[in-house]
């Protein structure tokens, strides 16, 4: 949602304006402005990116083993982590 308020401000739409109608507060907003992209999203995203690898390179191999490759990929994961984010 926060992306369409940034769009819509450039475009003119007072962001008060817009909060109401989406029925968002204003506050969380102007912190996701400051820093839009969380360092628990990046995780994910790398996180993410190492499953998709470590399938790419072997798409045959059994789901328990994609936890243990992407380890050697990106950061350390639980075994049960990557799973839980490919669902």
């Amino acid at each position: 949602m926060y992306p369409l308020v940034r769009e819509l401000a450039v475009d003119g739409v007072p962001v008060t304006v817009t909060c109401r109608v989406l029925k968002i507060a204003r506050q969380p907003y102007y912190r996701w402005l400051v820093s839009p992209v969380t360092d628990a999203e990046v995780t994910a995203a790398y996180r993410a990116n190492a499953l998709f690898d470590a399938h790419h390179d072997d798409p045959s191999s059994a789901t328990g083993s994609w936890s243990t490759r992407p380890a050697k990929l990106a950061s350390r994961m639980a075994e049960r982590t990557g799973v839980e984010d490919l669902l």
